[in-house]
């Protein structure tokens, strides 16, 4: 069994998209990429969380092929495989439809730094164009909004992360929906101070040091 190990991990991280309340049903989608073997494992089309099995993640290479599993991939492969394509700091990527994350993207605004946590992603998290779901220009739209961050947010859509692996993929979207939820509160009372530019790159700097080192 090719990518055994990111199999589980997929698993393992799809099931907390659902327990977080990161994304509902079988909304979403996760992947990760190995690059010595250039292959990428991701989750299946429309199977929930809680029932997918090893044999159902797919492993595919860059050029859309599958190379080992029997079930579909997921509709937004094409999103997925553009970073690992195109970008040498992402080796995976989570997509979930999580509440104010998407109720962000339908007022197709850029999330501001209205959080300094924000610098997980950023200076701030800038909504993609429009493209239907499963498209390849909604791929090339969320790769142009994220050039120099780590999210994007894809208008009437939800939510995309990518990282140099799953852990701190799913990380950045968990902090971001913090970010979404206490703006949109904010917004709800009053107007939000956003943290000027200066600041962000302080933050961004800091966040390198942050954390234990691996």
């Amino acid at each position: 069994m090719k990518l055994e190990l990111e199999r589980m991990k997929i698993i393992e991280f799809g099931k907390k998209l659902v327990d977080t309340g990161l994304t509902k049903g079988t909304g979403g989608n996760l992947s990760i990429y190995n690059p010595e073997k250039d292959l990428m494992a991701i989750s299946p089309s429309g199977i929930p969380y809680y029932d997918i099995r090893l044999e159902d993640i797919v492993i595919m290479n860059l050029d859309g092929e599958i190379v080992e599993g029997q079930r579909k991939p997921s509709s937004e492969y094409e999103m997925h495989k553009i970073f690992y394509e195109k970008r040498d700091d992402i080796f995976s990527v989570v997509h979930c439809h999580s509440i104010y994350s998407t109720t962000i993207s339908i007022l197709r605004e850029d999330l501001p730094a209205s959080h300094y946590m924000i610098a997980l992603a950023g200076k701030n998290v800038r909504c993609a164009d429009y493209a239907t779901y499963g498209s390849k220009e909604l791929a090339e739209n969320a790769f142009a909004a994220m050039k120099d961050r780590y999210a994007v947010i894809l208008a009437n859509h939800g939510l995309l992360t990518g990282a140099d692996c799953i852990e701190n993929a799913f990380n950045t979207a968990e902090e971001l929906e913090y970010v979404a939820e206490t703006y949109y509160r904010a917004r709800s009372i009053g107007e939000p101070v956003i943290l000027p530019d200066k600041e962000m790159e302080k933050m961004k700097k800091k966040f390198k040091s942050y954390g234990q080192a691996r």
